[in-house]
């Protein structure tokens, strides 16, 4: 066991003991030191903190690696300038168009976006509802002096009252039902293209491709269960209902930092990627000594030339210049040349 922590990423450690430690404070404080806390949302709850724990685990490994941690500074380097206000706008509206709207999967297929789009709206949503109801932050309350109001409470505070069977209680009370039916969808657009699409069949993987979506049906699934039980069969069955539902979602968040979903917090560090882009461009682009056509931004050339010397790699050629200086098409004809040069040296060019 002892072992087994020294090999651990101590920075990273650090950084997820606290983020875990944080979500446990914003839980006592939001639940009024758990006054307000529903204790069938425990073990929602120690779920919920390991995901934390192993997503700020992974998230800042991942950061610490040379090329992340480069366009991560970077990135605050450039939205934190003189141009605040321009880069800012542009990142909240790529947030929009390929976070929330996921229109970036568009160009791949309308039938794909459609499917990343249901998926996306039902998981966002979804956590929107869940995550504060898990921490306690907001709770709901029967009002004293009359049986039809319910009161919903947020961090303790009422905010808002609504009548048993109006829109709004409605609204309130069958979110994650409309959530689970669309993550289902979703899902099941997703899984049919993994049973058609050839290439696909020929590349994917159980747990990289199929569980997460076999889990993402499991948990909307037993959730419809649970509406179902008492809305039709006045809770009969609720406790098996519930006890199966809480065993998808705790699987499904033990298993997120490490599975496919994690890639939904790295896309944001996208918005950063798309800054350090533009801003590159505005530097000055670098032009490739063999075809003498711009390819990339100067600032992206000199990042990585950085970037592989601090990996152990020195592409410096003889000339002063470096083979980073080439663009693809550069490369692969100074390397055609490299080898017409050494064939013609040895006296002959094939055999």
């Amino acid at each position: 066991m002892f072992r087994l922590i020294k090999t651990l990423n101590r920075i990273a450690l650090i950084k997820a003991t606290v983020a875990a430690l944080l979500v446990i404070v914003v839980v006592f404080a939001g639940s009024r030191n758990l006054q307000n806390y529903d204790a069938a949302l425990i073990g929602y709850l120690f779920g919920t903190v390991f995901a934390v724990f192993g997503i700020a685990y992974r998230y800042s490994v991942w950061l610490q690696r040379p090329p992340t941690r480069l366009y991560w500074r970077r990135s605050w380097e450039f939205l934190l300038s003189k141009d605040f206000v321009p880069y800012a706008t542009r990142s909240l509206k790529l947030f929009f168009r390929n976070i929330l709207f996921q229109r970036f999967i568009y160009p791949r297929g309308k039938t794909r976006w459609i499917g990343h789009f249901l998926l996306a709206t039902g998981c966002l949503i979804a956590f929107a509802v869940t995550i504060p109801l898990t921490f306690g932050w907001i709770h709901f309350t029967l009002d004293p002096d009359s049986d039809t109001t319910y009161i919903a409470n947020f961090f303790g505070f009422p905010v808002s009252t609504f009548q048993l069977g109006s829109p709004m209680a409605f609204a309130a009370f069958h979110a994650l039902v409309w959530c689970s039916v669309l993550v289902t969808i979703g899902a099941v657009m997703m899984m049919k293209r993994r049973m058609t699409n050839g290439g696909l069949i020929a590349t994917q993987t159980f747990d990289g491709d199929w569980l997460p979506l076999i889990l993402l049906i499991a948990i909307s699934v037993t959730g419809l269960g649970i509406s179902y039980d008492y809305t039709f069969l006045q809770g009969r069955t609720h406790q098996f209902m519930a006890v199966i539902h809480a065993i998808t979602v705790i699987l499904f968040l033990i298993w997120m930092p490490f599975g496919k979903f994690f890639h939904i917090f790295q896309r944001l560090a996208q918005l950063g990627a798309n800054i350090y882009k533009v801003e590159g461009s505005r530097r000055g682009m670098a032009k490739c000594p063999h075809t003498q056509q711009e390819f990339a931004s100067q600032t992206h050339i000199n990042d990585l030339k950085d970037v592989t010397k601090d990996l152990g790699f020195d592409f410096t050629l003889e000339d002063g210049r470096s083979h980073l200086d080439f663009s693809p098409e550069g490369k692969r004809s100074a390397l055609a040349k490299a080898h017409f040069q050494a064939r013609k040296e040895g006296g002959h060019f094939f055999g």
